[in-house]
């Protein structure tokens, strides 16, 4: 199964269970193939943690078990070693033994991940970019295609802790479900999708198709002016008067790498401008620290982008160099 295959058929599930929010999902699918890592930041009850549900439901190992997935609730006491795990002392064989944390799956779902302390947060660094946990002396490892989702609201502040800078560039991207339309909710309504069709989903896309995913992506073709877009998209956050903090290199690079996910799910082994314009706000905006936190941010890198964008020529064969 090719890459585009894959993107219709898990967003095509997923729509059955989140319904109205095509775009929002095959990003999210896509990111989720990329091996990127994925933010949902919104409202409660939108269905935030019934996407990441979904698609757990639809991955499977290559030997037939479902995907492994796990969900832990953020909360103020929460623990480092609470996600992570933890080394206890056996008394019947003297030693010690690692006793792991709900990290230790394929799919993981951070809920409401700002609700806990810097410390805990932390936590999640080194599990969110080498795909390791370390306790102690040893370091083990995760699943190859290990997922994080991590969802937030951002209307409620009591017993909140914002998420550092360090903590937001692991992300991918950062998506908003948003309210459905007034059909989309007929269908909530009607069908209740998030208890009733998500309990009927089963695996259809398997460990093997994601990895031979992430090969195929490693081949498609870039253009040298669109990977100097992508730099001089994020150089123009880092000087931006209104901007305090701008795009990082990890920032490019995970830009690059999802376009070329978006380019295969729209049938191309190549990239193309519009790639560059329709991914860019979700990849950098959350990573950018405004001076008026009341700027839609989304809203700012999309203006970015373009003002980059317009001054490229429209005629040019993205499909190879000139």
């Amino acid at each position: 199964m090719n890459t585009k295959d894959i993107v219709d058929e898990l967003s095509r599930n997923i729509g059955l269970v989140v319904k109205g929010k095509d775009e929002v999902i095959r990003l999210f699918v896509a990111a989720f193939l990329t091996g990127g890592h994925v933010l949902i930041d919104d409202v409660p009850g939108v269905g935030k943690t019934t996407m990441v549900k979904a698609l757990a439901k639809l991955i499977k190992k290559d030997y037939g078990n479902p995907a492994e997935f796990k969900r832990i609730q953020c909360t103020p006491d929460l623990l480092p070693y609470d996600i992570t795990g933890v080394d206890v002392f056996n008394a019947q064989t003297q030693s010690f033994e690692f006793i792991e944390g709900p990290v230790f799956c394929d799919i993981f779902l951070a809920d409401e991940l700002n609700r806990t302390p810097p410390k805990v947060q932390s936590a999640l660094l080194e599990v969110m970019e080498e795909k390791q946990v370390t306790v102690g002396r040893q370091t083990y490892r995760l699943p190859d295609i290990f997922f994080t989702a991590a969802t937030q609201n951002p209307v409620e502040t009591v017993g909140t802790y914002p998420l550092p800078p360090a903590q937001l560039d692991r992300f991918m991207l950062s998506v908003s479900i948003g309210y459905p339309n007034e059909d989309a909710s007929l269908e909530i309504l009607r069908g209740n999708p998030g208890v009733k069709t998500l309990s009927k989903l089963y695996p259809i896309i398997s460990t093997g198709d994601i990895m031979t995913s992430r090969e195929e992506q490693e081949r498609v073709y870039c253009h040298t002016a669109l990977q100097k877009a992508i730099i001089d998209i994020c150089n123009r956050t880092r000087e931006h008067s209104d901007i305090e903090l701008g795009a990082s290199p990890r920032a490019s690079l995970q830009f690059l790498h999802l376009a070329k996910t978006m380019a295969l799910a729209s049938g191309r082994n190549w990239v193309e401008d519009k790639d560059i314009e329709t991914i860019a706000p979700y990849v950098l905006a959350h990573r950018c620290i405004f001076k008026n936190r009341k700027v839609n941010a989304k809203e700012s890198i999309a203006e970015i982008t373009k003002s980059v964008l317009i001054k490229m020529d429209k005629e040019t064969d993205w499909s190879k160099e000139s």
